[in-house]
């Protein structure tokens, strides 16, 4: 059984978990209604399960690998919030049961941070673009998406592009193309893409 922490803690490490990035504490508390008080993650950044930081004048949480493991741990292991009700109870064994299953098959993981692929895609490109509409290699994208496969990050990306405000192009230096890029590449009419560009939303 891993170490409990309050109901507050434990779902802020699971919603971070779940969106796999740094989440402003503004946004944790406005968007998923999550409070973190100094009192409740002054525990989380004291056992490194969680880091905060200060940008500009406010605060980032990002939960750790050991904060992963710990989630790991009381997906399988912990219950339900104390004094809640009977269907709270009759949720969290389902959840249990469900998850002992996935945890056995080694599967856990992988359903838990899965998400939606086009959203994690399009995460990973605002995280490195320095700009709306740079060109971002699609190596350094990949390596983003939680291990998804090439052919289902092709599939999705090939229907982004049907939208006309996301483009692929090729690297027309082909001498500056890594190993990681050519595995990356996109192959469309013959041709390799290499870069991805996403125009910002209107």
């Amino acid at each position: 059984m891993p170490e409990m922490y309050s109901p507050q803690a434990r779902a802020a490490l699971m919603q971070l978990m779940l969106e796999d990035r740094p989440i402003p504490h503004k946004e944790l508390g406005e968007r998923f209604k999550i409070k973190l008080p100094p009192k409740v993650r002054g525990p989380l950044n004291d056992g490194e399960l969680m880091s905060t930081t200060k940008v500009g004048s406010g605060l980032v949480h990002e939960i750790t690998d050991k904060g992963v493991e710990w989630c790991m741990k009381d997906l399988v292991a912990g219950g339900a919030p104390t004094h809640a009700g009977p269907l709270s109870r009759a949720h969290a064994e389902m959840l249990r049961r469900v998850i002992g299953f996935l945890h056995r098959r080694g599967l856990l993981a992988e359903a838990v941070r899965s998400g939606d692929l086009e959203s994690l895609i399009r995460a990973a490109y605002h995280d490195l673009a320095a700009a709306p509409e740079d060109w971002i290699r699609l190596a350094r994208i990949r390596s983003r998406l939680n291990g998804a496969g090439k052919s289902e990050v092709d599939d999705v990306l090939l229907e982004m592009m049907k939208t006309g405000t996301v483009h692929l192009a090729p690297d027309s230096n082909t001498k500056m193309l890594t190993a990681e890029d050519r595995a990356a590449a996109v192959r469309i009419g013959g041709e390799d893409l290499h870069l991805i560009a996403i125009e910002e939303s209107s």
